[in-house]
């Protein structure tokens, strides 16, 4: 039996199999959200498991002792590179290996349609996305879970789920910042839904320190464990679902997922998207993603900007403080992306997505036409390019062998729609804010979408998710990610920037301040956590209006920085970073 220390307590973990393994050329890393999910993930690996094996298990994990965002009653995005063992007779070296994408996003239920969430005058009803029964979409982690274990998995899957059991039936030790957003959370929804939730009774009494025991959600895993993904999507689990979102007495609240919907969720595995950069490889997130698209155009974008505005760039740049430089050129970037984004982007079995001419040279070269380095060039006009013809959680592993897994996945909002599936124990998710309620009308995070994202039966909404794999000759060079809504594609560019051009630590690169813009508010750039006073009022001089973030990502990173391994969580969450030997 493994104990691990939180808070002067000690709790059991997880019972440790012992399986044979060979020593491997290289470390493996982990970093995670947590300190239960940090020690689940290395005790896979050190067991025998790879790094999906170990993704699976902790994912399981946080829906325990991460329930404001871990979940059963969510979904998400796992990218993957799966190394190739077979060596290059001619150079001794491995061959580049390949990159794979599991989309295990909620999709509407059947009975959803694109004006669910007007009134008869079609406004928008406050809230009604976001709080109860009609707010949840069909969950998908589950079965994402099942779908990369059956493809890559190694150790049983009974087996990867025995750690979640345990903290499920004996409990954890409640931190404080959970117990401060469960606090917040129950206050949030207090005035947001004509009827009464179940929230309050599940997660009212999380106080620090506590131990937080969930019987009900233990019970569930261990149906999941025994039975696959049928117990959750075809068995009893669908049942106790089902029942659920009948629950309320009027019409008008109740949910809308039947067993239909659970019976035909299905997780895909798509290509990723991948772009050329600074000599590497970003392989990201497709749609209904939009961070890949949107990292990759970053990316690019600042450097086809630094190289054919060299003059004004150096000139620019000498005349502002390099905070303040960077923070301009970043929003002046960013709000094109979003512009982008809330035009063209939206579920590919739905809508043509163009991924390619979005993140081609072309393209981006005429996008960054309209870019000014020493003063704001108009937003209020600024539209789509013309093409030719929070609550999240992430953790980032790669194992000895070079397999890496980057998975975000998401209730939405911290603690989802506040309806729990009673029996079950595990929160539903209020992913249907994702969607364009209505076009042009901003979602909980302030995004504005069009039409290319309105809700439709059985269609996965955009969202910002951007699990990234960075690699470099063929080989994992990054595994990154991060929570944070809206903030996440502009956090994760900005970690890779911090690692590649700045020459960061991984500790330095998501430690760093980090600033965001998102086409609107006009001319707002957001921070956190501090920029300096002359960053400040040069920002303020040149028009921009600043607002401090109290939460803008939570990033886990693992890079290979001059031949040696890092692994990085940020100061801004609980995470839990190691590189270790499996010797």
């Amino acid at each position: 039996m493994s104990l691990i220390k939180t808070s002067s307590t000690y709790i059991s973990v997880i019972s440790v199999w012992f399986l044979p393994w060979t020593v491997m050329a290289q470390p493996a890393a982990i970093a995670m959200p947590d300190i239960y999910s940090a020690q689940t993930a290395k005790q896979i690996l050190m067991q025998g498991g790879n790094a999906v094996d170990a993704a699976v298990a902790s994912a399981f994990v946080l829906a325990v002792t991460y329930p404001e965002a871990g979940n059963l009653g969510g979904g998400g995005f796992l990218t993957l590179f799966e190394p190739n063992k077979q060596s290059n007779n001619a150079t001794h070296e491995p061959n580049q290996g390949k990159s794979y994408f599991l989309d295990y996003r909620e999709k509407a239920p059947l009975a959803a349609f694109r004006d669910l969430y007007l009134d008869s005058n079609k406004a928008v009803v406050p809230y009604r996305s976001l709080v109860g029964y009609q707010a949840s979409g069909v969950p998908g982690t589950v079965r994402g879970m099942w779908k990369v274990h059956q493809r890559f998995g190694h150790l049983p899957w009974k087996r990867l789920l025995s750690s979640a059991i345990q903290l499920a039936k004996q409990g954890f030790v409640v931190s404080e910042p959970l117990a401060q957003r469960a606090i917040w959370y129950q206050q949030w929804i207090i005035d947001k839904s004509p009827i009464p939730l179940n929230y309050t009774a599940y997660f009212a009494d999380l106080k620090t320190n506590s131990i937080f025991k969930q019987p009900e959600l233990a019970k569930t895993l261990t149906l999941i464990a025994e039975q696959g993904a049928d117990a959750f999507y075809t068995g009893k689990i669908a049942q106790q679902i089902v029942k659920q979102m009948q629950k309320p007495e009027s019409m008008a609240d109740k949910g809308l997922i039947t067993l239909a919907d659970l019976k035909g969720y299905q997780a895909i595995w798509r290509q990723p998207v991948q772009g050329q950069w600074q000599g590497r490889t970003i392989v990201s997130a497709p749609p209904p993603s939009s961070g890949g698209i949107a990292i990759i155009q970053l990316l690019k974008m600042k450097s086809l900007l630094e190289e054919s505005h060299k003059p004004s760039w150096l000139k620019a740049e000498a005349n502002l403080p390099e905070q303040a430089f960077k923070a301009h050129v970043y929003a002046e970037l960013e709000k094109r992306v979003y512009a982008d984004r809330a035009f063209y982007l939206g579920d590919p079995d739905f809508i043509d997505v163009p991924i390619k001419q979005l993140i081609s040279e072309t393209y981006l070269t005429s996008r960054i036409k309209g870019v000014l380095l020493d003063n704001i060039s108009d937003t209020e006009s600024l539209k789509p390019g013309k093409l030719e013809s929070p609550e999240t959680t992430h953790f980032s592993i790669i194992d000895s062998q070079g397999m890496a897994v980057s998975n975000t996945y998401t209730l939405n909002m911290p603690f989802g729609s506040g309806v729990v599936i009673e029996g079950a124990g595990f929160l539903m998710n209020d992913e249907m804010d994702d969607f364009s309620t209505k076009p042009g009308v901003a979602n909980v995070f302030g995004v504005v979408g069009g039409k290319a994202n309105e809700i439709a039966p059985s269609k996965r909404m955009l969202s910002s998710m951007s699990p990234t794999i960075v690699l470099k000759g063929g080989q994992v060079e990054m595994v990154v990610g991060t929570p944070g809504g809206s903030t996440i594609i502009t956090s994760v560019f900005q970690a890779i920037v911090n690692v590649v051009e700045s020459g960061m630590s991984a500790q330095q690169a998501v430690d760093a301040p980090r600033v965001h813009h998102q086409l609107l508010p006009v001319n707002q750039i957001a921070y956190n956590p501090e920029l300096s006073d002359a960053t400040k009022a040069a920002l303020e001089l040149m028009g921009y209006h600043l607002k401090h973030n109290s939460y803008m990502g939570d990033v886990q990173l693992i890079a290979n920085i001059n031949g040696h391994w890092q692994a990085a969580s940020d100061k801004r969450g609980q995470g839990v970073s190691e590189v270790f030997s499996l010797d």
